[in-house]
């Protein structure tokens, strides 16, 4: 049989000298005797699947509230989306796809409710409390809110799954990250890899959502010039005969296509232009070593810019997100009125972590679905 040890050498054979090996892991903030087969990077894959908090990404916003249509992404789907694309990149730059994998799966666990609007309600509900972000609220996810081992809190995952949690690729700032995370070091590849690519998978799967969901159009979408290009491949491609519906299909693929092998080249590029060869000099990078070339960031940007104005700001998309940012808000209200109505388990937590805390890590936990059920129920 193949044991850790097999896996763990097999890693130095083939990885790229800048990819992190498991063998290297700064290890668990507890005790855990290692896995016979696994490696550390794949026990906490199967940790973080297993996890309550990753089963209730099903029913959290991506783009549409859940419940608005059966094909709209969320959360999971997402999730998985950018594990299966981050680890196919991975693979083709030599780096750790267990730990690619890991980050992608662990990326959206602290997101609240009703996507980017939810968030937002929270961070300005707990500005006099300490704040809210998704990051720092998946970071307490893993190490506090799930409770799977009766030894300890959280999910004991290595230090650079959590760590990537923090520093969230190349948007990490290294004054509000705390010593214990080494804020000095740049994040390791693999982290700034699946960055880019939840980037690349939404801006990909925003577009289908939102054309399918009758929400933006081609016609819309054709003055912006990276999409165009990619179309116009598209049309070049097909049969004459094809219906429109498959060359969008096929048009969302060369658009993928072309954002990863552009990063992956403005990668490599910057990898030898900044003499970055190894694990040492990830660490040490003055900038984010996982990009795209100048003119292909600027045509990404342009095509973000209108999925902003036209899509996340769609007036039927505000209309379910205002009654949301309520929905959220009356609970709030609610339940740091009356603390006595918390499940018993969150109420535990209030000697500890304060009334407001709880109240956002209960709200954060929630469902779309759930947050409507006990808002119908509680606020009305």
């Amino acid at each position: 049989m193949i044991d850790r040890a097999a896996v763990e050498s097999r890693e130095d054979a083939l990885l790229a000298p800048v990819a992190m090996r498991s063998s290297a892991s700064r290890g668990r903030a507890h005790d855990t005797k290692p896995d016979a087969f696994r490696t550390g990077f794949q026990r906490d894959r199967d940790r973080i699947v297993h996890a309550r908090a990753f089963r209730r990404l099903s029913g959290k916003t991506q783009v549409f509230i859940d419940g608005e249509g059966d094909h709209f992404r969320n959360r999971l789907t997402h999730t998985v989306e950018v594990a299966q694309v981050s680890r196919t990149v991975a693979r083709r730059l030599g780096l750790n796809e267990d730990l690619v994998e890991c980050v992608a799966l662990v990326h959206d666990l602290g997101h609240p409710p009703f996507g980017h609007r939810g968030e937002d309600m929270l961070a300005s509900l707990m500005e006099p409390h300490g704040g809210f972000e998704h990051n720092r609220q998946g970071l307490r996810v893993v190490e506090e809110l799930e409770v799977r081992y009766p030894e300890h809190p959280g999910l004991d995952l290595t230090y650079e799954v959590r760590e990537s949690i923090v520093k969230h690729g190349s948007k990490y700032a290294p004054d509000r990250t705390e010593a214990r995370f080494h804020p000095e070091e740049r994040p390791l590849l693999e982290a700034q890899l699946t960055d880019a690519l939840d980037s690349v998978v939404y801006d990909c799967h925003d577009i289908d959502d939102g054309i399918r969901g009758g929400y933006i159009s081609l016609d819309q979408l054709a003055p912006v010039p990276l999409w165009d290009a990619v179309w116009r491949e598209a049309v070049d491609a097909s049969p004459r005969s094809a219906p429109q519906k498959l060359i969008l299909d096929r048009a969302l693929r060369n658009l993928m296509d072309a954002m990863i092998d552009d990063c992956c080249a403005a990668t490599l590029a910057r990898l030898a232009e900044d003499g970055v060869r190894d694990l040492a000099g990830v660490r040490a990078a003055t900038r984010p070593l996982i990009v795209h070339s100048p003119s292909f960031h600027a045509g990404k940007c342009e095509l973000q810019q209108f999925l902003f104005d036209n899509l996340y700001r769609h007036h039927l998309v505000n209309a379910s997100f205002h009654r949301a940012r309520r929905v959220l808000a009356e609970l709030f209200a609610f339940y740091t009125a009356h603390p006595d109505a918390l499940p018993p388990e969150h109420a535990a937590r209030v000697p500890r972590a304060g009334l407001h805390r709880t109240v956002a890590d209960y709200l954060a936990g929630m469902t779309d679905r759930f947050a409507l059920d006990e808002y119908a129920r509680l606020c009305r």
